[in-house]
């Protein structure tokens, strides 16, 4: 649905997207991890064909970038950081301008569509500007699907939102995946990227990592069990050493210990400390966030540079 190779876009002397080379299938939700000033919403106005790039060459929903660059904002659909909502007009008026501009056939009924969808139709007649501010975001990505759009740009859709208005925007991502559409996400809220997105990119004005939260973690860190002990005795870390154990450490009376498949290994790990005579407490799976990833990846990144 997405496809680039070599993107990149300057500024001036500035480099904002460089090289980039990145795939997004159909029906995917792929989120855009970076810092602020990473390039994110300039990658977002390149593939939605608002600017042009420097280098390189791109499709989206099988058009290509530079070459088809008006069928191109036909068939996406862009959320940008601020709503950008025609705050005079209501609800309904403002969603039917958009659908008229994107000659949607039949837009009231689109309209009507969306508006029901969203739990916004006993809103149609308020005034945009009237609403609060998870309520606005809700008729901005109402207003960006208005035209059933192949690819939806999201570009931080909680940012600034409080904790009940983002769940709503959450719930809300969670109802437009489909087979058929692509949701790009950009975020700075790694629990929220974690929670809904089938990929992750971590990236700095060039591609840092890519693949599934759980991959890129498992990747990264391994898994690691804890077994938590009562009275932890010496010498267990060395008994340890089984086959499958690839290594073992004592913190704060707990062991941690890297396996390659706790489901079926844990079983011989606890009976093995109970042939040793440890009292087992209880065991867990030691489980590093996104935001640890996304940490040490970036420390990572500017050591290199």
């Amino acid at each position: 649905m997405i496809a680039t190779e070599g993107l990149t876009r300057r500024f001036g002397d500035l480099v904002a997207v460089e090289n980039l080379d990145l795939v997004v299938a159909k029906g995917e939700v792929f989120g855009f991890l970076g810092p602020n000033g990473a390039g994110k919403t300039t990658t977002i106005r390149l593939l939605s064909a608002l600017i042009a790039p420097d280098a390189g060459t791109g499709t989206v929903a099988g058009l290509e970038l530079g070459r088809q660059n008006r069928a191109i904002r036909q068939r996406v659909g862009v959320l940008t950081e601020t709503p950008g909502l025609y705050k005079r007009l209501s609800v309904g008026d403002g969603l039917l301008f958009f659908a008229r501009l994107y000659s949607v056939p039949d837009p009231a009924r689109e309209v009507e569509r969306y508006l029901r969808l969203f739990d916004l139709w006993d809103r149609r007649r308020d005034l945009a500007g009237s609403l609060s501010k998870g309520m606005q975001q809700k008729v901005a990505i109402a207003r960006a699907l208005v035209h059933d759009p192949a690819v939806l740009f999201l570009d931080e859709p909680t940012a600034s939102l409080d904790p009940e208005a983002a769940k709503v925007v959450r719930d809300l991502i969670e109802t437009l995946r489909t087979k058929e559409r692509t949701i790009f996400l950009c975020t700075h809220n790694l629990d929220e990227a974690d929670r809904l997105c089938d990929r992750v990119a971590l990236f700095k004005r060039r591609l840092i990592a890519l693949g599934s939260p759980q991959e890129l973690k498992e990747g990264r860190y391994g898994r690691r069990t804890v077994v938590h002990l009562a009275h932890p005795r010496p010498g267990l870390e060395e008994a340890l050493r089984l086959p499958f154990v690839k290594k073992v450490e004592r913190v704060d009376g707990k062991l941690l210990v890297s396996l390659a498949d706790p489901e079926r290994q844990n079983p011989v790990l606890v009976r093995r400390l109970v042939e040793l005579g440890a009292e087992v407490q209880f065991v867990n799976e030691l489980r590093y966030s996104l935001e640890d990833l996304y940490l040490d990846l970036l420390e990572g990144s500017d050591a290199a540079h």
